[in-house]
């Protein structure tokens, strides 16, 4: 019986002392999972007025300081040794930055690392990296005092700029004004715009206020799941947001769930610039992602061999752990399904066999629900858990998967996500996949062992189950009844030999 390896877990806490507000993210590392278990802000200012003063906010300080001896007592009582505290753009600009970092370090015991503009853009687009490994484009990070852009291309960073162009980055009486702003933009952005037209057709929008409007987005467009990372729009559609934003009112947008009081007010600067952004670099998309500079602090702490795993396969591993009485048989399970699918049309592009083996090792996801839940839970879990390394749409296929492999042949209440991120051919082979685990599940008594005595081989139309003559008894009529389910999935005709 093969054995997956053993997973390094363990927990790492990032503190980002950024100009709208302190952070404290504690992540639980689960191989090359990342789950945020605690995660607290408090809206501090630190950089508020800083345009005008040179100097933190006064009250900002006394605000992100109490939060920080807040933040050291947690993380103290959780017994929590691994830490990082980072601090951006106003603490690092302000004529009284060190005194700030100086001032906590005798209050708190916490050490700051004032990062610099090039440190922060490169541990941005790392974070964008550790949720999104396949990303090519532009990583950029709008945080309070300014915007990171940095080139992203197959696993690796490139050199990033940061340019003072967040919204408390604006003159004084400029955020009332759209063409004033447009100009302060557009001047910003005059010598960044030859080197953004060589990177590529997507931005990778990081920042909470790009993440908040898309939020708006989602709720303004009706996007069928709300779910932030990997959430993308086309540049029509961020223009049309952009405008969205800049024509409604603040106590409008705030009432919009993942739009904060405070992020409204700077909605209509972050789409502006958003849409210039676009626009001038000729990005044809953006993707939001929920991974930035925190993620990207903790994956820089991670050996190279944990850093080259595959996100989504790390993350179904962790999220399944938990409840699987057998965690290698999800794995083997995979092995033994993909054969029938690889002779049979692909729905999923190159990624196929990779987002069907994940779903494979979610098979036992349900263990532990009762029965008549396991179908729903499953599935509601699967969309909405926060595992990285998977677009909308392969986490639409991944759950209607596992709704099947819980609900045979009956489907989901409600259709509509499924129906409005997946294809008719996608939304087939996922039922076919739900069955076929059911069949394994069904055949097998999810044991990894016992799976690998059967064999599914597809030739001339048919779908045959080899099984060795001495052990036809353990294909049981539920078994059998599967079987045959699976076959009809797949268009094939079943057969059940036996062999030796």
């Amino acid at each position: 019986m093969s054995l997956l390896p053993r997973r390094s877990d363990r927990d790492i806490a990032v503190i980002d002392v950024g100009s709208n507000s302190v952070r404290l993210v504690l992540f639980r590392l689960e191989g090359r999972a990342l789950w945020p278990i605690f995660n607290e802000k408090v809206s501090a200012g630190l950089g508020r007025g800083m345009s005008r003063t040179g100097h933190l906010s006064e009250e900002g300080v006394e605000t992100a300081t109490r939060a920080l001896k807040r933040f050291a007592a947690l993380l103290d009582a959780r017994k929590v040794k691994e830490r990082y505290a980072v601090a951006t753009a106003a603490v690092r600009a302000a004529t009284d930055g060190q005194a700030f970092v100086d001032r906590v370090r005798e209050e708190s015991g916490i050490a700051i690392r004032v990062i610099s503009g090039e440190e922060e853009a490169r541990l941005s687009a790392l974070g964008v990296l550790a949720g999104i490994p396949d990303a090519d484009g532009v990583a950029g990070d709008l945080g309070g005092s300014s915007v990171e852009l940095t080139p992203v291309s197959g696993g690796r960073t490139a050199d990033g700029i940061s340019l003072p162009l967040g919204p408390l980055a604006l003159p004084d009486g400029l955020d009332t004004d759209r063409k004033t702003m447009k100009s302060f933009v557009d001047e910003g952005l005059d010598e960044s715009i030859a080197m953004l037209r060589e990177q590529g057709k997507t931005l990778y929008a990081v920042g909470g206020a790009w993440r908040a409007l898309a939020h708006l987005a989602m709720e303004t467009l009706d996007h069928p799941l709300r779910v932030l990372h990997q959430y993308e729009l086309n540049q029509k559609d961020a223009a049309k947001i952009a405008d969205f934003a800049a024509s409604t009112s603040s106590a409008s947008m705030s009432g919009v769930h993942g739009v904060s009081g405070k992020r409204a007010e700077q909605l209509a600067y972050a789409g502006l610039l958003l849409k210039r952004l676009m626009k001038l670099g000729k990005f044809k998309r953006v993707v939001f992602s929920a991974y930035g500079l925190r993620e990207g602090v903790v994956f820089d702490h991670l050996s190279k061999q944990v850093q080259a795993e595959d996100a989504l396969i790390a993350g179904a591993e962790a999220l399944a752990s938990p409840a699987a009485p057998a965690p290698e048989f999800g794995r083997a399970l995979g092995q033994w399904l993909e054969p029938v699918f690889t002779q049979t049309a692909e729905t999923l592009g190159d990624r196929g066999p990779l987002v069907r083996s994940a779903s494979c090792r979610l098979a036992d996801l349900g263990a532990r629900f009762h029965p008549d839940h396991k179908a729903n839970l499953s599935r509601e879990l699967v969309l909405y858990a926060p595992f990285a390394g998977v677009a909308h749409a392969e986490r639409a296929y991944i759950a209607l998967a596992i709704h099947h492999r819980y609900s045979g042949k009956k489907p989901p209440a409600d259709m509509r996500v499924f129906d409005a991120l997946l294809s008719e051919e996608q939304r087939a082979s996922a039922i076919a996949l739900g069955l076929g685990m059911r069949l394994g599940a069904a055949l097998s008594g999810r044991s990894e062992e016992l799976l690998s005595r059967f064999s599914l081989t597809v030739e001339n139309g048919t779908l045959r189950l080899e099984t060795p003559a001495r052990e036809r008894e353990l294909v049981i009529e539920r078994a059998a009844s599967r079987f045959d389910q699976f076959a009809e999935a797949v268009a094939r005709k079943p057969d059940i030999t036996e062999i030796g």
